[in-house]
Formats: structure tokens, sequence, C-alpha cells
């Protein structure tokens, strides 16, 4: 029978190892049933406490455990990794916040919510990316496919349940600054001259 200190020194390696979250039921397969779920819950909590003032942090998430490194740390990790995360359009944005906050929707209820049609390469970049999928279809005429959010979205944004989404009033006025920031700027009269130009 393992003792405490080598089952979480087990659970450490698994995760460490791991690159996306791992779920309990599989940590609970490392002991073959030897280890209950409970005993892993509290063996995790101590081995989140112990990585508490590294720079690497044990977090439960949707998908499950994983270790991440701390946020205020990513900024020097970007000068190793220069890589530009992928830029959403606008639409793409508003679709998933739709999707996210009123799930499940269908394609008709999204353009009725935006007001324009839904191409179909918006949500299959949505789905590409593995942020939403079909959950089901409504029993209307035609069973139109409703759309919902997966756990790897959840993941992805570092959240444990979509009740710890930040409020949509928030996300509208990110939206507003982001338009407002890639808006051309009014362009300046032809006879005007920078500061300083003779």
């Amino acid at each position: 029978m393992l003792g405490p200190t080598e089952a979480k020194r087990i659970l450490e390696a698994a995760l460490l190892a791991s690159p996306e979250p791992v779920p309990l039921a599989d940590l609970r397969r490392l002991f073959d049933g030897q280890i209950g779920a409970d005993t892993i819950r509290r063996l995790l909590e101590e081995l989140r406490a112990e990585w508490a003032e590294r720079a690497v942090e044990l977090v439960q998430l949707a998908g499950g455990w994983r270790f991440q490194t701390r946020r205020e740390f990513l900024p020097f990790l970007a000068r190793l990794h220069p890589e530009k995360p992928p830029r959403y359009s606008r639409a793409v944005l508003e679709t998933l916040a739709i999707i996210a906050y009123r799930q499940p929707v269908t394609r008709g209820d999204i353009e009725e919510i935006r007001g324009v049609s839904v191409s179909a390469q918006i949500l299959q970049t949505l789905e590409a990316r593995g942020w939403i999928d079909v959950v089901g279809h409504r029993e209307t005429p035609g069973r139109p496919a409703l759309y919902g959010t997966t756990t790897r979205f959840l993941d992805d944004l570092g959240l444990r349940s979509l009740e710890e989404l930040p409020p949509l009033e928030e996300v509208a006025r990110t939206l507003e600054l982001e338009a407002a920031a890639t808006q051309p700027a009014a362009e300046a009269p032809a006879d005007a001259r920078p500061v300083g130009a003779e």
C-alpha cells in the first residue's frame, strides 16, 4: 500500500507530464483503485499548498487538474517564445460570447441576437478551436443544431465552470474598447505637416 507522500509524488509526476488538465477519474486510475477520490482530492490540495510559493501553480479547471505558470510570469516567458496568439474578428468573438452566455443556442438564435447572419465559417472556426460543439438539436421543424461551449473553452480561459465567466456588461465594454482601438485615426488635412517640419 502506498503512503501519502509517495502517492502525492505520483500525482505530481503525472500532472507535470501531462500537457492537458487531468480529470480526477484519470488520476484515480494511477492507483488502480487503492486510493479513493476523497483522498486524492486531499492530496491534490496538499500538493497545491506545497507549490504555493513557486512560479508554477496547481489549479483545478473544468477539465481536471494541471500545473500552469503563474500569471505574473507570463510577460517574461513571452520573451522566450514570442508567438502571437490568434486574432479573432469581432463577429467571431460576439458569436462566442452569445453561445457562452445564452447556451444552448441555434444559429438562428445567434443571428437574431446579433442582427446579422452568421457565416458557417465563424462556427467552424470556433469548433476547430475546440471552444464550441453541437450539444443537441431543437425539436422544431428542421431540427437545428444547438451550440454550447466545451470543457476546453473553460480550460483555455482558466475557469472551472460557466459561473466564473465575467459579467456580460464587462465583456461588452471590452469589445467596445477593442473596436475603438482598432479604428483608424481620423485622417489629417492634406496641407497638415508633422510638428517640427519646415
